[in-house]
């Protein structure tokens, strides 16, 4: 089989078919030029660059990387890798032209985001990672720091990192130690150790720029008292200093169960200078532009690893022959067993909604970002904050249970190393993991997002999915469907009449929530697309997998909603009742 193949006719069908794209960004002053043969070439080449260039190098990845020397090398074949995306101008697709980027949609940068993360998901940490620093510094940084860091990131030229944890201060960032005291020209002294940075050193670019939380004398404790400043791996000239290495280096190197090939580090920053981004003390208000826009990363990410599961466990249901059918005394392929074609129609369903509703984000950034209307931009800006943990937790966990399922089609053989299918099962495990564990996003959805303002914005969400319920034409198959989602919102409404829980017991049922609302936005994106759905192969194709999913894994939808309501009880149960020595 081919390493990866872009599955173009999908994305083609969910962005022109579904989503009708280029009527949207036609609305949006910055992308009115942006047309279907434009959108269509960058997906066609993202994906060639991506099966061409990229997926060759994701087996060998996971080799790792090797500190030798202070310095981070990464595995073979990467370093050419990088450069020939920077080379081709990939790095700056939706940055903008001022900094020497392309000035093209999210959407667009979304579908690469995508491919990359087919391809390698562990290389393509560098361009995740990027665009989010470089969101935070153009929202947040000074003209001075803007004018020098930002044309180099959009480049590719230079990296970024996100250094937030600490040995003690994981998701609770209250707890960060990292100091930064002021120096001469008005930068910091940033000193302190900062581990899990993803990219924290490689040998790929010229420089790597960090963000980093930090405290300045005086700063008061806990989140309030962090701010965010922008340390240079190298000091470029104009500084009045010569362009040498700052006062960082790498006392270690994490060695992982998966995404081996990403450099994962542990830094010590010794006097390194620093410059503020924003206002001192709110650091976590500027970081929060970058890590939201890691958190749909994730969900690209998710995306990306379960098209790529997917794509192999199909090939192989169809070449390997086991069993037989019927009266014939021939093996059949694995792919006409029941049990293999409702493995495989999971993993259909799944990444197919994750490129629905994945997308369907990625386009509501640039109506927030662009859109001429106050009312839209405001819209878009709702559905993104509600959303954006959704995307993060629902979506990675169902990547997990793809891969999961892309070992179990192989059966022994994908336990084992050669066929690369147990390393994606490794390099989707983290997903839940980082950028604020897949807990922590059910909590900010249940605690900050909806218990804040007593749903009142989750209703606006769920009356927005009921205005798609309604318009269900003459299909007795989306009929059917709409009905099982309009009982999901009309649930969920009741449960938002009835009292949530109190502060107390959001962490008992919120994991719940949010995999209940996960499942109505999905089943909202289907049942659209259902609706939209041409009479194409492409367009039959979407119909059969809505119908698996309601069918299938809509139902899981109900059981969370009923967990919600009877399981938190047990949980306060006493520590030597629930965790007593048998």
């Amino acid at each position: 089989m081919t390493l990866y193949s872009p599955p173009l006719r999908h994305i083609g069908f969910v962005l022109h078919e579904v989503m009708d794209v280029e009527r949207t960004l036609a609305a949006l002053p910055p992308y009115a030029g942006v047309d279907r043969a434009l959108i269509d070439r960058v997906a066609t080449e993202a994906g060639a660059f991506a099966a061409r260039v990229l997926a060759p190098t994701r087996m060998s990845g996971d080799r790792g990387c090797r500190l030798i020397d202070g310095r981070v090398l990464l595995p073979p074949g990467h370093v050419e890798a990088y450069r020939a995306f920077v080379d081709t101008g990939w790095a700056g697709l939706a940055c903008e032209e001022g900094h020497g980027g392309q000035g093209l949609p999210m959407l667009l940068h979304s579908v690469l985001l995508e491919v990359l993360n087919s391809a390698n998901p562990a290389w393509s940490m560098f361009p995740g990672i990027a665009h989010g620093a470089y969101d935070c510094l153009r929202a947040h940084a000074s003209d001075e720091l803007k004018a020098r860091y930002l044309p180099p990131i959009a480049s590719g030229k230079w990296t970024t990192s996100m250094c937030l944890t600490e040995a003690q201060a994981g998701s609770d960032l209250g707890l960060v130690r990292t100091k930064a005291e002021p120096a001469a020209g008005g930068a910091y002294q940033i000193s302190g150790a900062k581990i899990f940075i993803s990219g924290g050193d490689h040998d790929a670019a010229e420089n790597i720029v960090h963000l980093v939380l930090a405290r300045t004398p005086d700063a008061p404790a806990g989140t309030r008292g962090l701010s965010l400043f922008l340390v240079p791996r190298r000091l470029p000239q104009g500084d009045g200093l010569n362009p040498a290495i700052n006062g960082i280096s790498v006392v270690g190197l994490e060695h992982k169960m998966g995404i081996r090939a990403s450099a994962t580090c542990a830094l010590q920053f010794e006097g390194a200078l620093g410059w503020l981004i924003g206002e001192a003390g709110g650091g976590l208000a500027c970081m929060f532009v970058m890590m939201n826009a890691a958190r749909l990363g994730v969900g690209l990410q998710a995306l990306g690893a379960s098209e790529l599961a997917y794509q192999y466990s199909l090939d192989y249901a169809r070449q390997r022959r086991q069993g037989r059918v019927g009266t014939s005394g021939d093996a059949q392929p694995l792919l006409v067993h029941g049990d293999i074609r409702r493995m495989l129609l999971t993993q259909k369903a799944w990444t197919e909604g994750a490129r629905l509703l994945s997308y369907w984000l990625a386009i509501q950034l640039d109506i927030e970002n662009a859109h001429p209307d106050a009312a839209q931009r405001a819209e878009a800006a709702l559905a993104l904050s509600m959303l954006t943990p959704v995307a993060k937790a629902f979506l990675s966990d169902n990547a997990l249970e793809v891969a999961s399922l892309a070992v179990q089609i192989y059966g022994g053989h994908g336990y084992i190393v050669e066929h690369g299918v147990e390393q994606m099962l490794r390099d989707v495990r983290v997903f839940s993991l980082y950028e604020g564990s897949n807990g922590i996003q059910a909590l900010d959805l249940l605690g900050r997002k909806v218990l804040a303002d007593g749903g009142q914005k989750l209703q606006l969400l769920l009356t927005r999915m009921l205005q798609t319920v309604e318009v269900v034409g003459s299909s007795v198959t989306i009929a059917a469907m709409s009905a099982q989602l309009a009982a999901l919102i009309a649930a969920l409404q009741e449960l938002l009449r009835s009292g949530l829980p109190g502060a107390t017991s959001v962490g008992a049922v919120a994991a719940h929530f949010l995999r209940a609302l996960g499942h109505a936005v999905m089943a909202w994106r289907f049942i659209e697309a259902a609706q939209r759905a041409p009479l194409s192969d492409a367009g039959r194709s979407c119909v059969a997998t809505a119908e698996f999913y309601f069918a299938q894994l809509f139902p899981e939808s109900f059981y969370r909603l009923a967990a919600m309501r009877g399981g938190e009880g047990c949980l306060a149960l006493p520590d030597e009742v629930l965790f007593a020595d048998d």
